[in-house]
């Protein structure tokens, strides 16, 4: 799910297409239509499971072709100025959401390479964070490591900036491709969100408990807390709280829901 670019638009959509900016008019058909939904995967304190915030998720409903993810409406963004649009929307509505949540619940949203990229993405991003009105301090920016590849150094640049305004950054999918550790010593890293492919098997298999308790010593030598993607049962979540991991997120708690539900589960709790 993309966030910024560099040129991002304020127009609305369809005045982008009336324009002539925009080049992919089944994109901007799903943003007016109503076709783009968001919904929230709880996240939870691995310690007493308590609620602690939510991780947004956009889907594309289109009514031929289902429920999917959000990764195909942006492969028919025409060019940047398209993508920087549906990031806008998405990141828009997540934070209306999220303005109506209690304290201290925290917000998760995902940001991509072509976001960080961008050149004035921080300000960027700050600015529609302060124009929702959810606090900058129970924000948190989710990036993979994929998304890093091209420019670490000015990945870091722009989140050091970001975590300047009081926004924690976390590194998303940790495990599920190539780990470049330079991230860890670079970044202004606050999370590590351990892809599920790195729980799946460790309740059955020592040498993926290792890894994960490896994983966790790691990450709070640097003082960065782990976060568990993916807890499906039990015996997983008794595993990475007891390997010292700080929150969890996955089925076995609650599955990925709307605004609206996610609104009355923190309130049932």
């Amino acid at each position: 799910m993309d966030f910024m670019a560099s040129n991002l638009d304020r127009r609305s959509p369809t005045d982008r297409r009336r324009s002539g900016a925009g080049r992919s008019q089944e994109l901007f058909s799903a943003i007016d239509g109503g076709q783009v939904e968001i919904v929230f995967q709880p996240q939870f304190s691995c310690g007493d499971e308590r609620l602690i915030g939510a991780e947004a998720l956009a889907r594309w409903n289109h009514q031929r072709r289902g429920t999917g993810g959000i990764d195909a409406l942006f492969a028919l963004a025409g060019d940047a100025a398209d993508a920087a649009a549906l990031t806008h929307h998405i990141a828009g509505r997540a934070l209306a959401a999220a303005a109506r949540w209690p304290d201290p619940l925290r917000l998760s949203l995902n940001v991509t390479a072509a976001d960080i990229a961008a050149e004035n993405f921080a300000d960027a991003f700050g600015a529609l964070a302060r124009e929702s009105g959810f606090p900058a301090e129970r924000l948190t920016l989710e990036l993979t490591e994929q998304a890093l590849v091209r420019d670490i150094d000015g990945s870091a640049a722009q989140l050091a900036r970001l975590a300047g305004q009081g926004m924690r950054i976390a590194l998303d999918d940790f495990g599920a491709g190539f780990c470049n550790f330079r991230y860890l010593k670079v970044l202004p890293l606050h999370y590590l969100k351990l892809d599920r492919s790195m729980v799946e098997g460790i309740v059955t298999d020592e040498r993926d408990l290792a890894v994960l308790r490896a994983i966790v010593a790691m990450a709070g030598a640097l003082d960065i807390a782990v976060i568990a993607e993916g807890i499906e049962d039990e015996a997983q979540l008794e595993k990475v709280r007891n390997e010292g991991c700080a929150a969890f997120q996955g089925f076995l708690r609650a599955r990925p829901m709307t605004a609206q539900a996610f609104e009355e589960f923190a309130q049932s709790g």
